[in-house]
């Protein structure tokens, strides 16, 4: 897991080095941020710890948290390269493969093989409890069905908060779990926090307005939003159809309203191929 979470760090590092014109230092953590490869068993398709000789460890059991893992499984890892989720598809065989070991995740037993408190607000494996689940769910957008998207953090959104003294289903380190309710109710989720990109998910909210720091609002409006009505059928961006699954950083500071038209069944929006998430 630290190598996974290093290597988009390195990404990080490598576009900030592009910025200040550091290109041989952008080139160098570019590849490193390329290190998730290292670890990924095509066999099992998880990603795996190894021992000093550059074997696996053995035995290996996804369900346990082992020594690989912090407060997590290998299941929780399992979708963790948020800097090239592109990628990611490919390592695991293209977008079919891609996207029924994506379904696994949310219908696999819940049992966790651990004395570990930190694995909680399950959902098969997903763990909305603790943080390198919390990205998960928006990784249908780039795969093409932005409907399951839609289903599970509307599921998320509704089941695993509530407004009692146990209202999070996990630990609210450095307010992970609220900065997840407040960005998915309102309809969108930094999914690679340092690339500007926000991926569409399923807005809770009938209406949110953002105060943005140039003095200029940005509106999400999603009317008649209800329980049943949580599959988007349209959206439009400042009276245009939009059908991209995601929203820039610059599309959100120029202001503006984004309107989704809400159904209670799965659409083809958002699903074309140049509508996917960058």
């Amino acid at each position: 897991s630290c190598l996974l979470e290093f290597a988009y760090d390195d990404w990080c590092i490598s576009r900030m080095a592009e910025a200040l014109g550091e290109q041989d230092i952008a080139g160098r953590f570019a590849r490193r941020a390329r290190n998730y490869i290292n670890v990924f068993d095509g066999s099992c398709r998880f990603f795996r710890g190894k021992r000093s000789d550059g074997n696996w460890e053995t035995p290996f059991n996804p369900y346990e948290a082992g020594r690989s893992y912090t407060e997590a499984s290998a299941w929780q890892y399992r979708f963790f390269v948020p800097h090239d989720v592109n990628g990611m598809i490919q390592l695991f065989g293209g977008e079919e493969q891609f996207l029924q070991d994506l379904d696994s995740l949310f219908s696999t037993t819940s049992v966790v093989e651990t004395s570990l408190s930190d694995i909680t607000g399950l959902i098969g494996q997903y763990a909305q409890g603790n943080e390198p689940s919390h990205h998960v769910a928006y990784l249908y957008n780039y795969a093409g069905q932005p409907w399951k998207t839609q289903q599970y953090v509307a599921h998320i959104l509704t089941n695993l908060y509530n407004n009692s003294f146990s209202g999070y289903a996990g630990n609210d380190d450095c307010g992970e779990m609220s900065a997840w309710y407040i960005f998915s109710a309102m309809g969108f989720y930094p999914v690679n926090p340092a690339n500007g990109i926000y991926v569409i998910g399923c807005p809770l909210l009938e209406e949110t307005c953002i105060q943005l720091p140039n003095g200029k609002q940005f509106t999400v409006k999603a009317p008649k939003r209800n329980e049943k009505d949580i599959y988007i059928q349209s959206a439009r961006l400042n009276g245009k159809n939009y059908n991209k699954t995601y929203l820039s950083h610059e599309d959100i500071l120029k202001g503006g309203t984004l309107e989704f038209k809400m159904g209670d069944r799965p659409s083809r929006w958002g699903t074309a191929p140049n509508a996917r998430p960058e």
